[in-house]
Order: C-alpha cells, then structure tokens, then sequence
C-alpha cells in the first residue's frame, strides 16, 4: 500500500443556478462522468453528497460549485481528466461557468488513510493562490513528487495538456 495518494480539488462559477436549462446538459452528465472517474485505473475517492454528487456543496460561495477527489498518484488524475471522456465535458465548460481570474485547481499529497476535507481544501487552494505552486499546493503544470520521492517537481504535464 502507498503511504500516499493525490488529492484534488477544483471549483467552478456557475453562469446559471443548478437546475436551470442552461446547465441541464452538465448535470446530465454528472453522473456518467462521475461513473468514469470510479472506474479509472488509480481512482479512490471522491467528495459526494446522498445524492451522488457534490453540486450542493457551497463552500466557496452560493454560485461556485466543488470537485474534490483522491487519486493514486498524478499521472492517474491525468490520464482521467484528459484522455477520457471528461476531457468532452471540460471542452465545454465555457457554456456553464464563469471564468475565474485565480487559481481553480489544487492538488496535494495526504496520507493514504486520510480523508480530506472542504475546510483542508480550501486553504490549500488559497495556498496555491498565494505562493504560486509548491510541494504543499500545485498544479498539473507544476507538479511535486509525493513526500519521501527522491524526484524533484516537474513541469511533465505543461505540454502534455490538450488545448480546451
């Protein structure tokens, strides 16, 4: 058993409320992309609410919704978010949500065994926010091997990212 895994999170400003027509589309996808990620080699787990999504979650704000997940490693999370059939969806994210001037996407390392929470994520992402990429808070563009890698951080996934 690794003694780490990746944690992610991602947030999104929505251009309309939830269950309105413009975002019908994306939430009728929800559940066959989040089907997928469970499915994906290097998956582990992924923040939900009873109803199997985290769209009710609003710890950023009444119109910014949450994607937070655990992965195996970031080569996993990669493969996922680009080489799958999410990559369609995030292709067209332009008609569903705002564009944010900071940071949207975080990713740190935690124990295997450890659960993370909203509260974590957040001030991981204002860490992101604030320093620029570090072992503590990073990027697919700016990556940090897991804690006790004799590796230093890497800019592999610069180029290997699909223009969206």
């Amino acid at each position: 058993m690794r003694d780490f895994v990746l944690a992610q999170l991602n947030i999104a400003e929505l251009l309309a409320p939830i269950d309105s027509p413009r975002l019908a589309d994306f939430v009728g996808n929800l559940e066959r992309i989040n089907a997928l990620a469970e499915q994906s080699p290097g998956f582990v787990w992924r923040l939900q609410t009873d109803d199997g999504d985290a769209t009710a979650l609003r710890p950023f704000g009444e119109n910014c919704i949450v994607n937070m997940s655990v992965w195996q490693d970031v080569e996993s999370l990669h493969h996922y978010v680009f080489h799958t059939a999410h990559l369609e969806i995030m292709r067209r994210r332009k008609e569903w949500f705002g564009r944010l001037k900071q940071a949207t996407t975080v990713m740190w390392w935690i124990q295997a065994d450890h659960i993370p929470t909203v509260v974590e994520a957040k001030e991981k992402l204002g860490h992101l926010r604030a320093h620029g990429p570090t072992a503590e808070a990073f990027t697919f563009k700016r990556s940090y091997p897991m804690p006790g890698s004799d590796t230093q951080g890497t800019d592999a996934f610069e180029d290997a990212c699909p223009a969206l």
